[in-house]
Order: structure tokens, then sequence, then C-alpha cells
């Protein structure tokens, strides 16, 4: 019991004496939507499962504390740069020492449900546990946004650097397609081969038509050396020729039966004979002659037409090949299109992922100075020096009673002593008398003698 009393008086006085420490709270949300406001897209940082636990460790980073300090201008203070000096003998600098002491008094407890983390600064003053709190609850929040920001910048600059290449790229390729148009006189390489490809076909036909004329007019040419040729018998002059050479050669006949070969009237008609005879062979011969010179100019036709043709099929040739090189170039000119278009989305899209000022953290409940002080709790204390000083008080009972052992049986003395025993006195205290109602309902004993 004494020692029950002494350690809740010792808990009492130390706990009225010992100074006040406050405790400042502030609590942040995590806002782990995952989705990008830029974009639209899900972030899967933020859906990891080690996305709290990353932030926790941000949040109690020695780059937080160093903000907090700069925020409070605390490493200007003179009274703590004496302390520094006192403590740290002048090693390292006041802004690290800062930041260390601070991170030994704050606590960080996430939720074990939610993404609300809670944190906590201990201190003698409550204004400026509450302001070291809001501070790193501030910072962290800067922080967080600034790590966001940063890789965005930084690529907005790479994509600056590469939309420039790509830039220079399209002219490059647009400057020797249009040169290479210059070159081969190429306004429209599509409709430039469709006039050819139909000029080409025309041709094409027309070779097939002489030649079928040119074999025609070589056959004409063949028959046109007898009488039964077609071209010779259907001639009208020739027709009229050999009609009046009929005629003449009849009136002939009849005079030579009346009169003799050398009377002047046969003379006459026989000479006209031989005329019209004449006049047929070489009407004849003329139209025999047109025959072959319609051949001959139907076999230059078709010679000058499958030299076109020949020619319209190289030129033909030669629009396809430059086609095919012009079809490259305008390849590299739509390749390195859609490298600056790409380029410069990406640009646009990481400029205003650099420019978005929204942080996935949002401060909750700021600090407020605390009223109560945190510690010393002496309800608290109390309790635990009840608890303390009975197992102490219990402990030094059972440590006295070792110390001054007594004897309480014949056993005791035997071990003690080393004595024996000759006899024993029985002694039992004096039984109060009992009422006639507790002897009514006492159960009866036998007693033996």
């Amino acid at each position: 019991m004494w020692t029950l009393l002494v350690t809740l008086v010792l808990t009492i006085v130390v706990s009225l004496v010992m100074p006040k420490t406050y405790k400042g709270i502030a609590s942040v949300l995590l806002n782990s939507k995952g989705v990008d406001p830029v974009t639209g897209m899900a972030s899967p940082g933020l859906l990891m499962p080690g996305y709290v636990a990353t932030q926790i460790d941000v949040l109690g980073s020695k780059n937080v504390a160093l903000r907090v300090v700069d925020r409070l201008h605390l490493a200007t203070n003179p009274v703590i740069i004496q302390q520094f000096q006192d403590d740290a003998d002048g090693k390292g600098t006041v802004r690290d020492w800062l930041a260390e002491l601070l991170l030994k008094k704050l606590d960080i407890t996430p939720s074990r449900e939610s993404s609300v983390v809670e944190i906590s600064f201990k201190g003698a003053d409550p204004d400026f546990v509450a302001a070291i709190a809001n501070a790193f609850v501030e910072e962290y929040q800067k922080l967080s946004i600034q790590l966001k920001v940063d890789p965005s910048k930084k690529a907005a600059l790479y994509f600056n650097d590469q939309i420039k290449v790509s830039r220079d790229a399209v002219e490059a390729a647009q400057s020797r397609l249009t040169k290479y148009q210059q070159e081969h006189g190429i306004v429209s390489i599509d409709n430039r081969l469709d006039v050819e490809s139909n000029r080409l076909n025309d041709l094409s036909a027309q070779l097939v038509m002489a030649q079928g004329q040119s074999m025609e007019a070589a056959s004409r040419k063949r028959a046109a050396g007898s009488s039964d040729s077609p071209d010779v018998a259907n001639n009208p002059l020739i027709q009229n020729l050999r009609a009046s050479l009929s005629n003449a050669e009849s009136k002939l006949a009849e005079l030579g039966q009346r009169l003799g070969k050398n009377h002047p009237q046969y003379q006459s008609s026989k000479a006209e004979v031989d005329q019209l005879h004449a006049n047929l062979v070489t009407q004849m011969q003329a139209a025999s002659n047109s025959v072959g010179n319609n051949a001959s100019i139907l076999s230059q036709r078709e010679g000058a037409i499958r030299a076109a043709l020949a020619e319209q099929k190289s030129k033909v040739l030669e629009l396809n090949r430059t086609r095919d090189e012009l079809n490259v170039l305008q390849k590299d000119v739509e390749g390195a299109q859609r490298a600056y278009d790409t380029t410069s989305m990406r640009l646009s899209q990481t400029r205003l992922e650099g420019q978005a000022e929204q942080s996935e953290v949002a401060i909750l409940n700021p600090a407020v100075p605390p009223v109560d002080a945190w510690m010393p709790r002496l309800p608290l204390n109390i309790a635990l020096a009840l608890v303390i000083g009975t197992m102490l008080g219990l402990g030094f009972a059972m440590l006295a009673e070792m110390l001054d052992r007594r004897v309480r049986s014949a056993a005791d003395l035997v071990d003690l002593a080393q004595l024996p025993v000759l006899g024993s006195i029985q002694w039992g205290a004096p039984q109060r008398p009992r009422s006639k109602l507790a002897k009514a309902f006492a159960p009866r004993r036998a007693r033996l003698n």
C-alpha cells in the first residue's frame, strides 16, 4: 500500500511539474480517381496499391521539411541559430539540422480504409505546432504539383526541339517533291497518265485497223495483175471501154463479112478496135497500179502507227517510272507530315499538362492551435500509476515475504532448524455462538470422542 501511495504521489507531482506538450493535427485527402484532367485517360499510377505509401514517404521527406523551414524563415531566427551552434557545434547547416529536428517530431498516420492521411506535430507552443502542421501540408501539396508538372515541362522542351526537326524534315521532303515535278514538268501525274494511256489504247486500235487494211490491200495488189481482179473489173471506165470494144469488135466482124480487109471502112473499124483495146489495156494497168499504190500507202501507214505506238509505250513506261518516283517522294512528305502532326499534338498536350496546377492532394482539415495539452495527461497517468503501483506493491510484498521467512508448520521447523518434532498443539479460534435459526438450518455432524 505504501508503494502504491508513493507511486501515485510521484506520478501526480511529475505530471504537474512536466512542461506541457501540444499537438497540431491536420489531414489531407488523396484524390485517387485515376483520371488525368488534361487527357481524360486513366492514370495507372493513382490506381497502384502503393500510391498512398508513396505519398506518405513524400510527405515525410527531407525536401518537404526544408521547404517548411524556408517557408517559416526558421533558419534566420537568432535563437534557433544559437541552439544549432550549441547542439551541433557548427557541423552542417542550420536548414538541415532544423529539417531533421522537425521530422523527428512529425507523425504521419494513414487511414486504414480511406485515402485520408493525418499529419501531426508536437511542441511546446500551440500556435507553432499548428503552423508547422499546416506548413507541412501546404508544402507537400506544392511539391506534389511540382513533381507532376516538372516532367511535363521537360517533355515540352524536348517536343519543342523535335517539332523544329519535324518541320525541317517536312520542308525538305516538300522541296524535293517540288523540284522533281519542276524537272519533269509534272503538274498532275494522275491526269497526265490517263491521257497518255488513252492515247496508247487509241494507237493500239488504229494499228489493228491499219493491219487489217494493209492485209486487204496486199491481197488486192496480188490479184490486180489479172482481169478477174474486183478492183479492175468494177472500174466504170474499164467497163465502158470493154462495152465499146465489144461493140467495135461486133461492127468489125459484120464489116468483115460484107467488105474486104483492104476496104476503107474495114480499116477504119479495125483501127477503132485496136485503139479501144490499147485504151483498155492502159486503163487496166492504171487500175492495177492504183491498187498497188494504195497497198503501199496502207503499209506505210501501218509502219507509222507501229512506230507511234512504240514511242507511246516508251512514254507511258517513263510516266509509270516517274509516277513511282513521285509516289516515293509523296510518301516521304506524308510521313514527315504525320510525324510533325503527332509531335505537334504531343507538344500541345504536354504544354497543357505543364500548365495544369491541379493536385491530387486536397487539404481536408487544416490544423488549428490546440486548446488542451497533449501531454501530460493526468487522468491517464493516474490510471497507469494505479496499475504500476499495484504491481510494484505486490512485487515488494513478495520480496519482503521471501526475505523475512516465518515458521508456519511442523515441516517448516524440521526444514529450517533440523530438529525432530516431539508434538504439536492444534489451536483454533473460538467459535461465536450461533443463533437458534442458524442452528436449525445447520447440518448435523457426528461427534467422535
